[in-house]
């Protein structure tokens, strides 16, 4: 695969790069030097995310890292009895996989995704090797694993001790910042899964909103009308897991 157009100096941090007449929008990508992103660049490899295809099952070994810039892929828990409910989501400001730059060849989460979109694998060997001539990328990865636990477990609690329409919104504005839109090509019935709870509860809450012109919802696509209504609905673990992006300082 050729190489891409230098577009910043050596060593720059762009807000933007041109890929083979493609933007790209991966905020992790976005974030290394230009010099580091020629030298991982060679093991990228374009791919398309199709909605509700899994890009890796728990009792698989990680083969695999992607690098969305657009899309949007849920982390879920599976349990024996065929149920799911999200633990976290991955969008244009991360990556998937990430435990294997970390050393680790397995993940207990299903990658599953949820909005379609494009980005970029890397083969986990690539990945680890790539590592070593490439520190920045490391410790942006490294911050970003950290910080996704911390994601992860704040949705823990949030399914555990706040009410359907207030996780909905909580769900609503992480999707939104991750696919930057306001338009959300999603189900209720996607939503129960996802939030670990029954359509009623979800088609209920949803409904509220919609009353309240906060959303509006028609032939499988969600829209958000008022983002800041959208966030006084929200229970406070939104604002919380802003903070954590913050971190990141990839917003």
């Amino acid at each position: 695969m050729g190489r891409p157009a230098n577009t910043t100096s050596r060593g720059a941090h762009p807000k933007e790069r041109t890929d083979s007449a493609t933007s790209l929008r991966n905020k992790i990508l976005l974030a290394i030097p230009d010099a580091e992103y020629q030298l991982v660049r060679r093991h990228l490899e374009p791919f398309r995310f199709r909605q509700q295809s899994i890009l890796h099952e728990p009792t698989q070994k990680l083969d695999f890292a992607y690098f969305p810039h657009s899309g949007l892929i849920s982390l879920l828990v599976a349990t024996e009895d065929g149920k799911t409910v999200e633990a976290g989501m991955v969008g244009n400001e991360g990556v998937t996989g990430v435990a294997s730059a970390m050393g680790l060849t397995m993940s207990p989460l299903r990658q599953l995704v949820q909005i379609s979109g494009d980005g970029f694998k890397i083969r986990v060997g690539a990945l680890q090797s790539s590592l070593e001539s490439t520190p920045q990328l490391q410790m942006a990865l490294s911050r970003y694993a950290v910080v996704q636990g911390m994601q992860i477990a704040q949705t823990a609690a949030c399914n555990r001790l706040h009410d359907a329409g207030q996780r909905l919104a909580r769900w609503l504005l992480m999707a939104a910042d991750r696919v930057d839109s306001r338009s959300l090509p999603i189900t209720h019935e996607f939503l129960a899964t996802t939030l670990g709870t029954d359509r009623p509860s979800i088609s209920l809450a949803a409904k509220i909103l919609q009353r309240k012109k906060i959303i509006q919802y028609r032939r499988g696509a969600l829209e958000i009308l008022n983002r800041k209504k959208l966030e006084s609905s929200a229970c406070e673990c939104y604002k919380v897991i802003q903070q954590f992006n913050g971190v990141l300082r990839l917003k």
